[in-house]
């Protein structure tokens, strides 16, 4: 009957000790899984950069200096030109061809001109927008790798996380297990106390037996 009592009360113990460590094992996972990383967008702070483009051609100007030129030098001509029939005393036929003449050339100088200034502002406009994409081909770039970065980050946090969990869920599992098996010694041990007491209190009753029990042996 002692050692009945013995084994129950051991019995008692280890199974309290399991379900306490049951208990914190899942208090800890439960603190894991509140504590993990909130979920994370990571194109939040993502921009459209194509407010970054312009029409570079917008402002294209027309090539008026040559004109300008071509205005300027006409008068010269002309004046040239009245000069010389005074000095000379020419006809006014003649005049006027040597004027046609002038002009002409004028005009053929002015018109090179003229199709330089326009080739450079064009040439100025394709340059910058060539320096507009160029510039927003980096900001996506580096915004890219910005949102790989964080993907990354997030990404390892979470793996560790998940690493600690599944720990401590085996841990559980185990503890839950040995939990089991001590709540199962507990009721042999119990069914086995309480065996010896009827047993007993059989032999006692048969046999005239001491009827005394310890009062501890009953409710221990």
């Amino acid at each position: 009957m002692v050692q009945a009592n013995q084994a129950q009360k051991q019995a008692k113990g280890a199974m309290n000790n399991a379900r306490n460590e049951k208990k914190r094992l899942q208090a800890e996972l439960e603190s894991l899984e509140n504590s993990r990383q909130p979920i994370i967008n990571p194109y939040a702070n993502v921009k459209d950069t194509t407010g970054n483009l312009s029409n570079t051609y917008a402002n294209l100007g027309v090539a008026t200096q040559a004109a300008e030129f071509q205005a300027e030098q006409a008068e010269i001509s002309l004046s040239n030109t009245l000069d010389t029939l005074r000095a000379t005393g020419a006809s006014a036929g003649g005049a006027t061809a040597l004027a046609q003449a002038a002009l002409a050339s004028k005009k053929q100088i002015s018109a090179s001109l003229e199709m330089q200034e326009g080739a450079n502002q064009k040439l100025f406009a394709k340059g910058e927008e060539q320096l507009q994409r160029l510039k927003m081909a980096e900001d996506q770039r580096l915004q890219n790798a910005d949102v790989m970065g964080k993907q990354f980050m997030f990404g390892q946090q979470d793996k560790r996380e998940m690493q600690k969990l599944n720990r401590k869920a085996g841990q559980l599992d185990n503890a839950t297990a040995d939990l089991r098996q001590a709540e199962a010694t507990y009721a042999s041990a119990e069914a086995n106390k309480q065996g010896a007491l009827f047993s007993g209190i059989t032999d006692v009753l048969s046999g005239g037996g001491d009827l005394y029990v310890n009062r501890d042996n009953l409710f221990g």
